[in-house]
């Protein structure tokens, strides 16, 4: 297996640079794993495959804003920061984060870069630093910066973040300038966690999710805060040798309970979008006593480097834990059954994380056809439903 069994040629006109309206009009591309077929629909037709007793899970984060935009103290010059993570374990008061800065190679240890609000005030500055300890983060070297931001006058961090912050959308998104709120799913949490959506959510309006639940499909969220490797290609030859920095994530009891509940009564664990995938699948512990039926997720014989469905072990909660989960051809799926998801970039975790769950030979197939249609992709793009 190589990375390159991941690429494929993405044209840039079918990069969506804005979203569909309403968000449930965007088309559908449903692949059916136990033949490699596919039918094309729009995405209100997503309850037309889901049966009574299903459950979709999906991630309720929500996008902080995380895009901040200042200039070199030392130098005025423009200075980009995406913020990542805090890192509490270097400062409890949680002002020192992991960012992506541009330009990286400018920013040294010491520089300190001011932000501003609406062109007045300076609500922040943030000094790029150091730590003793070595950080597989810096050694990116990647833009990758420890950074520690001061907030000015009585302002708190986080509301000096929100007067100078910006949503951060994609890289790719260039000609967007519309609502904000629309790089947010309808069912967000009120506190924001992450720097990108987890955007297959982004379909659902409040109406299609209220149908589903009339139709008797259950409907549960975890939350993980979807941080740097969402930034990242894969850039090794050899996609094993890849390192995924960990996430933070939180599955509540009530998840587990109704993934066994839906286990029990066999149907199945939809998620919503990878990011879900990976808080369920985080959650799985192999050594966990089995008091409930075993929860696996469905085999289908005629995709030998699918998922496994092997081994004992149950989906436990997990409350402010961390992932740094790898799915790939011939990992393991245990809880999850479906995805709904978007279409991914090339060489990305997410397009081995999609062929991990049908075949690679599938997934690329899949997205030829999609291509070949002229469906929308990435972010703000078109959907597809594996089943």
């Amino acid at each position: 297996m190589r990375t390159d069994d991941f690429d494929y040629p993405l044209p840039d006109e079918l990069i969506a640079q804005s979203p569909a309206d309403p968000r449930d009009s965007c088309r559908l591309l449903v692949l059916h794993r136990e033949d490699g077929s596919v039918d094309h629909r729009v995405f209100t037709d997503i309850i037309d495959y889901l049966d009574p007793g299903d459950l979709l899970v999906a991630n309720k984060t929500r996008v902080m804003p995380a895009r901040l935009v200042g200039h070199k103290r030392e130098t005025g010059g423009v200075s980009q920061t995406l913020l990542l993570k805090r890192r509490e374990d270097i400062d409890p008061m949680g002002h020192v984060w992991e960012c992506l800065v541009n330009p990286g190679k400018r920013l040294k240890p010491g520089n300190v870069v001011e932000f501003r609000a609406g062109g007045i005030e300076a609500p922040m500055s943030a000094e790029v630093v150091l730590t003793g300890e070595i950080i597989d983060f810096l050694e990116d070297n990647r833009g990758g910066r420890l950074v520690r931001f001061e907030p000015q006058g009585n302002r708190t961090l986080d509301e000096a973040i929100h007067a100078a912050g910006h949503v951060p959308l994609p890289p790719y998104i260039t000609k967007y300038d519309g609502d904000p709120e629309k790089y947010q799913t309808v069912y967000a949490m009120h506190e924001e966690h992450s720097a990108a959506a987890p955007t297959a959510g982004l379909h659902f309006t409040p109406e299609l999710i209220d149908r589903i639940r009339k139709k008797g499909v259950g409907w549960q969220t975890v939350e993980l805060e979807v941080g740097i490797d969402t930034f990242r290609l894969v850039e090794e030859d050899d996609p094993t040798k890849h390192v995924m920095h960990t996430e933070r994530y939180h599955v509540p009891q009530e998840v587990v309970d109704a993934v066994h509940a839906t286990k029990a009564a066999g149907h199945r664990v939809v998620a919503v979008g990878t990011t879900a995938v990976r808080s369920l699948e985080s959650a799985w512990e192999p050594e966990a006593p089995a008091s409930n039926p075993p929860v696996t997720a469905r085999r289908f014989e005629n995709a030998p480097d699918s998922a496994a469905i092997t081994g004992e072990g149950d989906i436990v909660a997990r409350a402010d834990a961390t992932t740094s989960l790898y799915l790939m051809p011939g990992s393991t799926y245990h809880v999850v059954d479906a995805l709904i998801t978007n279409f991914h970039v090339p060489r990305s975790t997410l397009m081995m994380l999609v062929s991990a769950l049908a075949t690679r030979e599938q997934i690329m197939a899949a997205y030829q056809e999609a291509i070949k249609e002229k469906y929308r992709f990435l972010s703000f793009g078109d959907a597809m439903f594996i089943e």
